[in-house]
């Protein structure tokens, strides 16, 4: 099953710089960390990069695991959060023509958003 983002939701995670990355370990014990990233629209997944990608324990636990979670967010002021989170099958590629040291790519099986101009008022309580 694959989701795709609306244009509001693509939007918005092009506009934000970091999201959160959570991945699960062989033990089943969560792991969560702060990554730059990409919404690639030809592939539909958020595709993750950064130095030494292949070394690290994110990316261990999604060559082990093949799932993750990836929330973006935001608080408008006064008090107004909004956000994505998204949650698929993950592959931890070695090489990849946009990273010569590993990316993540996580395929965007479930889409939920919240909040100001990316969820409808009837779907986020307002």
């Amino acid at each position: 099953m694959s989701a795709t983002p609306s244009r509001a939701e693509r939007e918005f995670l092009a506009a934000q710089p970091l999201g959160r990355l959570a991945t699960v370990d062989t033990l089943g014990r969560p792991h969560v960390v702060p990554v730059g990233f990409t919404y690639n629209e030809v592939t539909n997944t958020i595709d993750i990069g950064g130095f030494n990608m292949s070394s690290t324990a994110k990316f261990r636990h999604v060559r082990e695991r093949g799932v993750a979670a990836f929330v973006v967010d935001e608080v408008l002021e006064p008090w107004r959060p909004r956000g994505i989170e998204i949650r698929g099958r993950a592959e931890a590629l070695e090489s990849a023509a946009d990273a010569d040291t590993g990316l993540i790519r996580l395929h965007l099986d479930r889409v939920r958003s919240w909040g100001e101009g990316l969820a409808p008022a009837s779907d986020d309580g307002r």
